[in-house]
């Protein structure tokens, strides 16, 4: 249900989470807000939560209390059904495994969430193609394609969809360092020019430090400004 008055693009109050049969909360009391068109690394060690906390924001997996909302609309009443709605129309998830669908080709594949949200544009889906260096690969199927260009489908298909808001887990943690860099640098310059926000999970305090803002999640809490 929307939040009456609530302006941010995301806003957590208060958000504690217990991994089953844990004796110790992965984050306890966190808040967290983000504007529109704002982009925020959060960076810790293996294991503090940053992923699920990222689940959490996409509506992938429920917080134990405290609230989540996503351009003013409250997650905690939702159904399987209504996270899967705003995955679709709101948030975009990019994740380190890419996921794409093996038996589509690189141009369905792009158009595939775009579709489901009921917003596809040919011309920006060719436009992200082109920009993401895809264009000569549109007929050819993921496995044809190196690690470094099947994220940049993964990042086409995000971002085809229009989002407000992207969350990115490691989208680059399987590929070398140089294929990285470019592929990160795409990222950000193609989810700024649309004025969403951005929350990105990395290990990498390099890439943690050409965002605007850090958040370092440790011991169960969000520090503001620090990195890896």
């Amino acid at each position: 249900m929307p939040l009456k008055g609530n302006t941010m693009l995301l806003s957590l109050r208060h958000v504690t989470k217990t991994y089953p049969r844990a004796e110790t909360a992965v984050f306890r009391q966190v808040s967290l807000d983000l504007d529109a068109g704002e982009m925020l690394a959060l960076t810790g060690e293996s294991g503090s939560g940053k992923s699920t906390l990222l689940h959490l924001i996409g509506g992938l997996d429920t917080a134990d209390s405290g609230s989540v909302a996503v351009a003013g609309i409250d997650l905690t009443p939702l159904d399987d059904a209504g996270r899967a709605a705003l995955r679709r129309g709101t948030v975009g998830v990019i994740f380190q495994q890419f996921n794409l669908i093996p038996s589509l080709t690189v141009a369905a594949n792009i158009a595939f969430q775009a579709r489901l949200s009921g917003r596809h544009d040919p011309d920006r889906a060719r436009m992200l193609a082109e920009r993401l260096g895809l264009k000569d690969h549109l007929d050819k199927h993921p496995e044809q394609l190196s690690g470094g260009q099947q994220q940049r489908v993964a990042i086409a298909r995000t971002l085809a969809a229009a989002p407000r808001l992207v969350l990115a887990d490691e989208p680059t943690g399987n590929l070398d360092e140089a294929t990285a860099d470019t592929v990160f640098a795409l990222m950000c310059e193609l989810v700024s020019e649309t004025g969403a926000g951005l929350v990105l999970v990395t290990h990498s305090q390099r890439l943690a430090a050409r965002l605007g803002r850090r958040l370092h999640l440790g011991a169960g809490q969000l520090i503001e400004g620090l990195a890896v």
